[in-house]
């Protein structure tokens, strides 16, 4: 499947513009995130590389000098020696420098499952069920800021496949719920009726009717939830990201659903059943939601993103130029998602993250859509190269858990057994994404390696023991997600926290507490960094935040050490050290030790270090004098960052707690 830009738009820029974005969509942008400043001008160079590109150069390249770049292929002739030399010099792109940076996100699940009390929905759902008597987005901005997020994430279409935004291409969205309207002492409510009538009656021939009655009257303020996020989001400071579930409940085909899958359902004793069956009986006879597109069999096809339906309101931007449009051979579901995909980032964008998986749920009851992730990851970079994909090509990876732990050894250099550009990223590490070893030389030497790149973890769970709120469900402690924390972020990976609201449309009030008793814990452990000031050039260099500066051992060494004496004694139960990820991420083996007045005592060690690594000592240190050594590298170090830190404990929230304020 092939994708191109229509050749009469062939000087058309490939990203749309912060102020393109804000002219089209009446959505301010945030300012672009700022680059690492040790961000090479090769490493920049390089940044522009696909993974074919750098393949190109075959065996011939086995003689090359290795250049810092994101992905590099490995080649027949490479040795061992050569791939440990690549694997030390993948460099991040500067927008997952940017992304790393930021450490904490929050992930926001709201949408039908909340109001069915369902993890997995059938698909199946009425829209009417969807009806929040509230949808307070500045609360939950509140929320994610007071646990010391940077950026959020929004679940704009679950498995289930209600879309939680105004979409041309399904009726199965927030526009179909009666909610989306509020006739009360509204002057146009028998227009807006009629419009909404006639949208019914065309629904199953025409995904884009309920669109086409949009603004036919009475339409509730904030009913586009997606939008109202992402302003929200941005008035707080907060990068943006969206997650769009690949799988789609609503758009399996209604015969078979009918005819196979329920039936098979039926068969099975009930204790086998999965949640998304058991929704599925609950919701019978029903049919999908949606328009029967996934895994419906349909040819591939010519067709152009996107696909401008009557009355699109982008006609004129598309015929202009203002809009890029691509020409793509895809089935019918593909068409659909590309098209959504279109949507997310040319009306909501700058996108920071998009969010998608590899679920194909249906597959052992004999559905299955094949995702075209060749053409997905095409357009994306298209319309916005600067974004980081969740399993995407150089973005960032499941960390292989839903607890939120990442290991003790967290590699970002990891390797591929394919292409990173045509394939869902997480079936292209050797042992699947839940390995333990994910980046070791061991790995990195295997036969069926072909690629190594920039591939980060990050570590997703969630406050309630769901993913969406559940009435019976009770949050995690702050206490609790301090420990994730320093198993997350601590561990070369970013913390993504889900803090779901609930059908009163707000993030629980003890939901509230724990998220801000943990958000001030961590920023009043990190806050104050016991080893500065130093007086002398090199403690300057590591306690400054700056990745630029830092130590590395003289002669180009692989190993050696830095002794660092504190302004006066201090007290510590928390050392923190980071590399100068943007020159790549090399360090295999260290240890720390402080000085008792007579002799050196190893307090702590470890293996990788990455963009950060926090130990945390069984008890509190006093000392004057810290070393740091670096034992074992893949080449020359770059330690940017040594921190000393007391912990302090997450105070216990009251029971009455209500909401708070933006801090």
């Amino acid at each position: 499947m092939n994708l191109f830009p229509y050749s009469r738009k062939s000087s058309l820029r490939s990203a749309l513009t912060a102020a393109a974005i804000t002219a089209l969509t009446g959505l301010a942008a945030l300012p672009p995130a700022a680059s690492a400043t040790t961000t090479t001008t090769a490493t920049t160079a390089a940044t522009a590389t696909t993974a074919t590109e750098t393949a190109a150069g075959g065996a011939a390249g086995c003689q090359e000098p290795v250049t810092p770049a994101p992905v590099m292929a490995v080649e027949e002739c490479d040795s061992p020696a050569r791939i440990i030399e690549k694997a030390a010099n993948i460099v991040p792109r500067p927008s997952q420098v940017a992304w790393q940076q930021r450490g904490i996100i929050g992930f926001t699940h709201f949408g039908m499952n909340t109001f069915t009390d369902r993890e997995w929905g059938s698909g199946m759902e009425k829209e009417s069920r969807f009806a929040p008597p509230d949808v307070d987005v500045a609360q939950w901005m509140r929320a994610y800021r007071a646990m010391g997020a940077k950026q959020v994430i929004f679940t704009a279409k679950h498995h289930d496949g209600f879309v939680l935004y105004p979409t041309r291409y399904s009726g199965h969205s927030v526009i179909a719920s009666p909610w989306w309207v509020s006739t009360t002492g509204c002057e146009r409510a028998e227009e807006a009726t009629a419009a909404r009538t006639a949208a019914e009656r065309e629904r199953d021939t025409d995904p884009a009717a309920y669109w086409r009655a949009r603004k036919a009257g009475c339409e509730r303020q904030g009913g586009d939830i997606l939008g109202t996020y992402v302003s929200a989001a941005r008035a707080a400071g907060l990068r943006v990201g969206v997650y769009l579930s690949p799988s789609d409940g609503a758009e399996l085909p209604p015969a078979w659903h009918r005819d196979t899958y329920i039936p098979a359902i039926e068969a099975k004793p009930a204790g086998s059943r999965s949640t998304a069956e058991k929704a599925t009986l609950e919701d019978a006879p029903a049919s999908p939601a949606g328009h029967g597109r996934y895994g419906d069999s349909s040819k591939p096809t010519a067709r152009t993103i996107p696909t401008l339906v009557p009355g699109d309101d982008r006609t004129r931007a598309v015929a202009q130029g203002t809009l890029p449009a691509f020409d793509v051979t895809a089935d019918g579901y593909n068409a659909y998602y590309l098209n959504q995909l279109y949507e997310l980032f040319t009306q909501y964008g700058p996108i920071d993250e998009l969010w998608l998986d590899g679920a194909n749920p249906w597959a052992g009851s004999g559905i299955s859509e094949t995702y075209d992730f060749t053409t997905w990851f095409k357009m994306i970079k298209a319309l916005s190269p600067d974004t980081v994909v969740f399993a995407g090509p150089q973005g960032t990876r499941w960390v292989g858990n839903e607890a939120g732990v990442a290991r003790t050894s967290e590699w970002s250099v990891t390797p591929a057994t394919g292409d990173p550009d045509t394939a869902h990223n997480e079936g292209l590490i050797p042992g699947g994404a839940w390995a333990q070893d994910i980046g070791s030389r061991t790995v990195l030497a295997r036969p069926d390696v072909r690629y190594l790149q920039w591939f980060p973890a990050e570590a997703d769970s969630s406050i309630r023991p769901g993913w969406f709120y559940h009435p019976g469900e009770q949050p995690q402690s702050a206490a609790e997600l301090v420990g994730k924390y320093q198993q997350s972020v601590g561990r070369n990976a970013v913390m993504l926290l889900n803090a779901p609201p609930g059908t009163n449309g707000r993030i629980a009030d003890s939901d509230l507490a724990h998220l801000t008793s943990f958000g001030t814990a961590i920023r009043d452990t990190y806050r104050t960094n016991l080893l500065a000031p130093q007086q002398d050039a090199t403690g300057a260099a590591l306690t400054d935040e700056d990745l630029s500066t830092g130590w590395s051992p003289a002669g180009q060494a692989t190993t050696g050490s830095v002794t660092l004496n504190l302004p006066q004694a201090q007290t510590f139960d928390q050392i923190l050290l980071r590399e100068n990820i943007t020159r790549g991420q090399r360090i295999e083996e260290f240890a720390i030790d402080t000085w008792n007045g007579t002799t050196w005592t190893q307090a702590a060690s470890g293996t990788t270090i990455g963009y950060s690594r926090i130990l945390r000592l069984d008890a509190s240190v006093r000392t004057d004098r810290i070393r740091v050594r670096v034992q074992a590298a893949r080449a020359t170090p770059q330690l940017a960052t040594v921190g000393l830190y007391r912990t302090v404990t997450p105070t216990t929230p009251k029971k009455s707690g209500g909401d708070v304020e933006n801090p």
